[in-house]
């Protein structure tokens, strides 16, 4: 009898209007320090691309934002050889829809477009070993003369759970 009743619930959502979903969008920073003892051992990282933004320029923004996150907490890049971990990042943009807006003329809603950026500190060896996971979801602005600054402070907010080692005197 549970059985059917699960099975019931998962159809019914499948059936459900994506806007349902939308509601519940939250914006902001989640992060999962799955292995802080493991984060604070290393010292080196190898970045290996992951699912880059579409833009060569914000890509490079993206990338040096990490850089310079992982170097504030005695992190050293390496270019090639072993690393201690592995750093990688992927973004998606959507669009996501203003449910609570007044319909335009043509009756649609305000649409605005959102950015998620992933970042994931691995294990070289098991990358399925993921030791520090997060994850942003924020409106964009598409004007480009924010893009650095925006860059900046997402990922300022990515790592500001990332274990810090404690300098000793």
């Amino acid at each position: 009898m549970q059985r059917i009743s699960s099975l019931l619930i998962l159809c019914s959502l499948c059936v459900l209007p994506a806007h349902t979903f939308a509601q519940r969008t939250k914006y902001g920073v989640t992060v999962d320090v799955a292995n802080a003892p493991a984060l604070l051992k290393a010292s080196t990282y190898a970045f290996v691309p992951g699912q880059p933004v579409y833009d060569k320029a914000v890509d490079e923004l993206i990338i040096a934002a990490i850089d310079r996150e992982m170097a504030a907490r005695g992190m050293k890049k390496v270019g090639s050889g072993p690393s201690d971990v592995v750093v990688t990042y992927l973004s998606v943009r959507r669009t996501d829809v203003d449910l609570k807006s007044t319909k335009s003329n043509d009756g649609t809603l305000r649409e605005y477009p959102v950015g998620t950026l992933v970042v994931s500190v691995t294990d070289p060896v098991d990358r399925q070993n993921r030791l520090f996971a997060a994850r942003s979801d924020q409106p964009l602005d598409l004007n480009p003369a924010t893009y650095e600054a925006t860059v900046k402070a997402v990922t300022a907010a990515i790592f500001e759970k990332y274990p810090r080692k404690v300098k000793t005197p």
